[in-house]
């Protein structure tokens, strides 16, 4: 069955939207399709094994979700919606879109709680605005790319450019207010673009930089000119900075800049040199002819955030560089790699926080010259994403089930092997990291990469120097081993607030969302890969672990329920996390799968120990 591009935004858009609304806001009521029969009269398509029951207070609406797969900690799969108001018997189909727009109006109708009070209608305008804004860009990067085949390529930047769906749970995954409609073929990764950078020659006497490299900032920066930089004269005492040519739109518009340039302090020079193409994120910006990337800020709200780096975001990646190569972690995890951001450059002006040209260079693995040996390397993001087309397989599933047939073993033992190498490459070192070495990351889905060989992970990659916490209580000695860290000090957070934080983004977000997927691909149960993780963090703390990260795995064994960043309640008091003290979003509250079973184990050996004391 063919759908068109409309259709699958509109599915996709729902999707993401629903699994987040039953998430922050209401859970709903679970009914098996027998059930659902019984109680209704209505029987559900063979494939729908559930339905969700929603009642909106505010609307006297009762819509009902028919389901084909009902997940344990990742995303539901919803496939058909209809509505009943009070004074009706017929259930009345309804499509996805209506369905949304209804949510909407509930959220911000409903009785408030005393957290959250949603109460301004510019919020619900705004989110109105955002989420038909997202399934707009949505269906248009459809249009264009559904019969593009290297949308099935595994190399780096294919994939960084396959994300039509965008965010597993964010109910705007592609919203991108500021980029006006003809610039998204120019400027995004899902429509392949390639841009040049625009260049500005700024004086000397204004800038800061910095650089962890054997090469300066300077050199970086002319190499992205190619040859084309040795035919530009500038004056002695200036500089070259690079800015992408959304935010340099914007910056000639300033006041201080037109001052500056009216002083000759500032030259406006263009576009020039080497082309670059976005990766995910937008404004993190590949060439694969360069051994680094560059990361810009963009004048663009993208999902929660306008995107744009902060000074004190510049020198972090530099000391964090500097306190992880004076670690033995490389040594014995040589399956894990921070990607660094070694080196940075800014424009300072007088009575600025920030002025617009911070510049943030990143290393790149992944240019043509290294050798990868066959090895793509791709996001988990990219790997858990549904298949674009209905029908098809997402690249998860594609690799175990290539690997099931190589190694002549059923898809649920070929399943179990992949995640073992998962585990192995991205999961345990992050936790023995904290542990060891007092680094928290935000190692979320799009975050995070694998290199996959034969099928199989063999290396993660971590990537963003926004998303470190250091250890309060590993403060001391990570102050003496790199004392600029105390130019840093916003860096260093609360343990129980790091336990929060990284559980989020490692568990929920980055391996409940491998979990779900290989249950949904039928490839094999969640609820063996829960117990499976849970006897691995088991045997990590009791083997591996001796500081920090005892706490962090008791946390999670002995808390009913773990912290989830809410992106719907974040969009729905319209917080820009980035902008927030301590770039905290609205976090709720979901059943913490982990508790169960430690629950049970704790229970199983009572069980034992009256056993064995009864024998003795």
């Amino acid at each position: 069955m063919l759908f068109t591009a409309k259709e699958l935004a509109e599915k996709a858009s729902f999707q993401a939207f629903a699994n987040a609304y039953i998430r922050e806001v209401d859970p709903g009521v679970w009914h098996t399709s027998s059930d659902w029969q019984l109680q209704t009269g209505v029987a559900l398509e063979e494939k729908n094994g559930y339905t969700l029951e929603l009642y909106l207070n505010g609307a006297g609406i009762t819509l009902a979700l028919e389901a084909s797969y009902r997940s344990i900690v990742g995303r539901h799969v919803f496939t058909k919606s209809y509505r009943k108001s009070a004074n009706q018997w017929n259930w009345q189909p309804i499509d996805f879109t209506s369905v949304i727009m209804l949510l909407i109006d509930n959220i911000y109708t409903r009785e408030s709680d005393q957290t959250h009070k949603p109460n301004t209608p510019a919020n619900k305008i705004e989110l109105l605005n955002r989420t038909l804004e997202s399934l707009q860009i949505m269906q248009n990067y459809l249009a264009q790319r559904l019969d593009d085949p290297s949308l099935n390529n595994s190399d780096y930047i294919s994939s960084e450019q396959s994300l039509l769906f965008g965010h597993w749970l964010h109910p705007t995954p592609k919203s991108r207010q500021g980029i006006h409609s003809w610039q998204h073929e120019k400027y995004t990764p899902e429509l392949k673009s390639k841009f040049q950078l625009h260049f500005f020659a700024i004086s000397r006497e204004f800038l800061e930089q910095d650089s962890f490299f054997d090469e300066s900032v300077e050199q970086i920066i002319n190499r992205m000119l190619g040859a084309e930089g040795k035919d530009i004269n500038i004056d002695i005492d200036k500089q070259l900075i690079p800015v992408h040519p959304l935010q340099a739109q914007w910056l000639l518009h300033q006041d201080y800049i037109q001052h500056l340039q009216r002083d000759g302090l500032i030259v406006d020079l263009g576009l020039m040199g080497k082309m670059f193409t976005p990766t995910s994120s937008v404004r993190t910006l590949y060439c694969s002819e360069l051994n680094y990337m560059i990361k810009l800020s963009i004048p663009v709200k993208i999902t929660n955030s306008l995107r744009k780096n902060r000074t004190h975001e510049l020198d972090p990646g530099l000391n964090i560089g500097k306190l992880f190569s004076l670690s033995n972690f490389k040594e014995k995890f040589p399956q894990f790699t921070l990607i660094e951001d070694p080196a940075f450059i800014t424009v300072k002006l007088p009575h600025m926080q920030e002025t617009g040209f911070e510049t943030i260079i990143r290393q790149n693995p992944f240019s043509k010259d290294i050798d990868t040996q066959g090895s793509p390397t791709l996001s988990i993001a990219a790997l858990v994403q549904d298949p674009i087309l209905p029908g098809t397989q997402s690249k998860l599933a594609q690799q175990v089930l290539k690997l099931a047939s190589k190694q002549g073993v059923s898809a649920e033992k070929a399943a179990l092997k992949w995640f073992n190498c998962y585990w192995q490459c991205a999961i345990e070192p992050t936790i023995i990291l904290y542990d060891s070495q007092g680094i928290g990351l935000e190692a979320h889905q799009q975050n995070s990469l694998l290199t996959i060989h034969e099928n199989c992970p063999i290396k993660y990659y971590y990537r963003d120097n926004q998303g470190f916490y250091l250890s309060e209580k590993m403060q001391g000695e990570l102050l003496t081993a790199v004392p600029e860290l105390s130019n840093n000090p916003d860096l260093f957070y609360p343990d129980n607030m790091i336990t929060d934080r990284v559980g989020y983004y490692l568990f929920i977000n980055q391996l409940f969302s491998v979990i779900g997927r290989l249950g949904q691909d039928n490839l094999i149960d969640e609820g063996q890969l829960l117990k499976l993780s849970y006897n691995k963090l088991k045997q990590l703390k009791h083997e591996a672990l001796k500081g920090v990260g005892i706490n962090f795995i008791n946390r999670l064994f002995n808390n009913s329920s773990i912290p989830c960043k809410g992106n719907l309640l974040t969009r729905v008091e319209d917080i820009d996390e980035l902008e927030a003290e301590k770039e905290l979003a609205v976090y709720t509250n979901i059943r913490n799968p982990f508790f169960d079973l430690h629950q049970k184990y704790l229970n199983n050996a009572e069980e034992a120990n009256e056993v064995a004391l009864a024998h003795s």
